[in-house]
C-alpha cells in the first residue's frame, strides 16, 4: 500500500492513482508498506529516486545500511512489530531522506507510524519539514520501544517476585513451583523477555546509528528549530540502551535463580532417593544372613526365631532412619 502524507490533512486511504506525474503539494512523507512493483515504480518516478527492496533492507552491513546518493540519505533498521504477541518480528525498516521528502518503506504494520500519522495533524507536534517528519517519527519509534521495555520489567518484575519469595525456598515446602511444568513455564518467560529485550537493543542500535548519520549529513538544510529535538532523541535512545543492559542483567540474574532452584530441586529428590536405599541396606543385610542355607543356625530351632527376624529387620531399618533425622539430614 502506498500513503502520502502532509502536514495539515490526516490520510488513512491508499493512493491508486498512479497517473500523478509528480509528488502532490504539500507532503511531506510517502510511506510504503509491502508495496505492490507498480507502487514502487510509481514513487521512482516521481521522486527520481531508486527505493530500498526488501533484501537490501535485510543487510546488516553499515555501508549498505546508511549511505548517500542522488542527493538523498538512505538509511535502515531493524524494528520490532507485533511486540505485544507471543511471536514478536524483526522487520526492516528503510528512510529515505531528502530536503523535501521523506520516504518510507516497510513490510509490516508498526504501531509508531500509526502513532505519528495521527499526531502530524495535530499542531505544534513536530516541525512540518522532510527532517522534522523523520525526527517526529524517529520519535515515536522510541516511545514506542520505550513501553515495549516498560512491558518487559513489569513482566521480570512479576517472575523475579515468584521466584526470590521465600517459601521457594524452604527445601520441605510442596508449593507449585517445584512443579515441574510451572517451572518450564517460568523458564519460557524469561526466555521471551530477554530476546525481546535483545531484539529492542538491535533496533535502538539502528535508530541510535541513523539520528547520528542524518544528524551529520543533513546540517545544513536541518531547521533550528529541528536539531535540539535530535539531541533529546539521542540521549532517549543512549537512556534507553542502559535500560535494556539492566533488563539483560536482570535476565540473567532470573535465569541462574531459576536453574539453581531447580538444581536444588533435584538435589532434594536424589537426597531422599540416597536416605531410602542407605536405610535399605541393613534390612537387605539381615535378611541376607537369615536367608542363608547352613544345616547349623540356633535361630531355626527357635520357637521365637521368626519373630526376631521380623523385628531386627525393623530395628535395622528405623535405626539409620533416626541417626539421619537426628543429624538433620533428612
Amino acid at each position: 500500500m502506498l500513503f502520502f502524507h502532509d502536514c495539515s490533512i490526516k490520510n488513512d486511504e491508499p493512493v491508486t492513482d498512479f497517473s500523478v506525474t509528480s509528488v502532490p503539494e504539500g507532503v511531506i512523507w510517502i510511506d510504503l508498506l509491502s508495496p505492490t512493483p507498480e507502487e514502487v515504480r510509481h514513487v521512482e518516478a516521481i521522486t527520481s529516486l531508486t527505493l530500498p527492496t526488501a533484501e537490501s533492507l535485510s543487510e546488516i552491513e553499515t555501508s549498505s545500511r546508511l549511505h548517500t546518493g542522488d542527493g538523498a540519505i538512505f538509511m535502515s533498521a531493524p524494528l520490532v512489530s507485533k511486540s505485544t504477541t507471543s511471536a514478536p518480528v524483526v522487520s526492516p525498516v528503510g528512510f529515505v531522506l531528502t530536503r523535501t521528502l521523506l520516504i518510507t518503506v516497510r513490510f509490516s504494520e508498526l504501531a509508531a507510524f500509526a502513532t505519528f500519522t495521527e499526531r502530524m495533524t495535530k499542531s505544534g507536534t513536530f516541525h512540518h519539514s522532510s527532517p522534522g517528519a523523520f525526527v517526529g517519527l524517529t520519535d515515536a519509534i522510541l516511545d514506542r520501544m520505550a513501553d515495549v521495555l516498560e512491558r518487559v520489567g513489569d513482566e521480570l518484575a512479576i517472575i523475579s517476585h515468584r521466584t526470590f519469595r521465600s517459601e521457594h525456598l524452604d527445601i520441605k515446602s510442596q508449593r507449585a513451583i517445584k512443579d515441574s511444568a510451572e517451572m518450564r513455564s517460568i523458564l519460557r518467560r524469561i526466555g521471551r523477555a530477554g530476546d525481546l529485550a535483545s531484539t529492542i537493543r538491535d533496533s535502538l542500535l539502528g535508530v541510535n546509528r541513523m539520528i547520528a548519520y542524518m544528524s551529520g549529513l543533513a546540517e545544513e538544510w536541518t531547521p533550528t528549530e529541528v536539531k535540539p529535538v535530535i539531541k533529546t532523541l539521542r540521549d532517549d535512545a543512549m537512556s534507553l540502551n542502559d535500560y535494556v543492559t539492566h533488563l539483560n542483567n536482570k535476565v540473567q540474574l532470573l535465569l541462574d535463580a531459576t536453574l539453581g532452584l531447580i538444581s536444588i530441586e533435584q538435589n532434594n529428590t536424589f537426597r531422599i532417593l540416597t536416605i531410602v536405599s542407605v536405610a535399605g541396606i541393613p534390612p537387605t543385610l539381615v535378611a541376607s544372613l537369615y536367608g542363608m542355607n547352613f544345616k547349623y543356625m540356633p535361630e531355626l530351632d527357635w520357637a521365637w526365631g521368626y519373630p526376631w527376624g521380623l523385628g531386627l529387620i525393623a530395628l535395622s531399618a528405623i535405626i539409620p532412619l533416626i541417626w539421619f533425622k537426628f543429624r538433620g539430614w533428612s
